[in-house]
């Protein structure tokens, strides 16, 4: 079954579209820029905000930025899987929140053993009856992502009593320790996304899940296990989603009830702005690594020079960005002649 896969990927590489030894070198370059093109804007970001703006270098600035956006990053892990097999995961946001809320609740009800399983469970659970819809019942992802967007924000406003209520993490408890300080959230995503791109570039499931997203009839007629492979990568979505969200109650001590909303569109946008195409079949751990931290980089900038302008500069040059990227990539896509 692997060199079905292989014969299937030979023209997309380990991560999607890539260039082969038949390819000019100006095909060459189109695949560079586009497997690569978000990190090296943001390097070139990086270094002019260092120049350019006051307190940026400082390495308190730094870390804020890469904790603020670490276990929120997990989102963008998980959304990347989803699109590179050609679905949308809507959910991820709101099963943030409610991973959180379940964390502290789970502290109240059972200590910290229930705090960790509870979250990871019932996202796994949702995750798994997006990808049985999907996969089996033949629905559209958006429409079944959409329904776990609704489920999940509708079961945390009955837990939390429409919001009135507020869970708690004891201070004594146990269950701080993953979420306290600056270390821990940074290498757990550091982690997270190593392994995410071991599984993506070097297993058979990754090969299968490339296959699927570049063209999923083929990958049915090769005999791959598409209907399993596609629950899997929604249950992963829906473990990182309510992990991140335990993870996250732990370093607020509390089950906060208003976050998340409009987070799954922030990871998507990650995962695009990285490099992975939304049509699907290719994309990669590293690029979403990049357009996360692409997107931070931005935000803050923005919350220290346009930050008279309240939110709507933040959302305006963000929305310009993404536009801007999509363009690139649909330009580089038909110059290189692939779908």
């Amino acid at each position: 079954m692997s060199e079905l896969v292989e014969d299937a990927s030979v023209h997309r590489g380990a991560s999607g579209p890539t260039a082969t030894s038949t390819d000019t070198p100006k095909e060459r370059a189109l695949a560079i820029a586009q497997r690569h093109g978000s990190a090296a804007v943001l390097v070139l970001v990086v270094v002019a905000a260092c120049l350019l703006s006051p307190g940026f270098a400082d390495w308190g600035n730094f870390q804020s930025i890469l904790v603020g956006n670490a276990y929120t990053s997990l989102l963008a892990l998980g959304m990347t899987f989803v699109i590179i097999s050609g679905g949308i995961d809507l959910s991820v946001g709101s099963m943030f929140a409610l991973g959180g809320v379940l964390a502290a609740w789970g502290v109240q009800h059972g200590g910290t053993p229930v705090a960790v399983l509870l979250p990871l469970a019932c996202g796994g659970a949702l995750g798994t009856v997006h990808g049985l819809l999907i996969s089996k019942a033949r629905l559209a992802p958006f429409i079944v992502t959409l329904a776990g967007l609704l489920f999940a924000r509708g079961f945390l406003q009955a837990m939390s009593n429409e919001g009135s209520t507020t869970y708690l993490v004891p201070p004594d408890s146990a269950f701080l320790a993953v979420g306290r300080g600056s270390w821990p959230p940074i290498l757990t995503a550091v982690v997270l996304f190593a392994a995410g791109g071991v599984l993506l570039l070097r297993t058979r499931f990754g090969q299968a899940l490339f296959a699927i997203g570049g063209n999923e009839q083929a990958a049915v007629l090769m005999g791959l296990p598409v209907a399993r492979t596609k629950t899997l990568v929604y249950t992963m979505s829906g473990l990182l989603a309510g992990g991140a969200g335990m993870l996250n109650a732990a370093r607020l001590q509390s089950g906060v009830t208003n976050i998340g909303v409009g987070y799954e569109l922030t990871a998507i946008a990650a995962v695009i702005i990285g490099g992975t195409l939304l049509t699907g079949g290719a994309g990669s751990v590293l690029g979403t690594a990049s357009g996360v931290l692409l997107l931070a980089v931005i935000l803050n900038l923005i919350g220290v020079h346009l930050s008279r302008y309240g939110s709507s500069a933040s959302d305006l040059v963000n929305g310009a960005f993404l536009a801007v990227v999509v363009l690139l990539q649909t330009l580089l896509s038909q110059r290189r002649g692939l779908p």
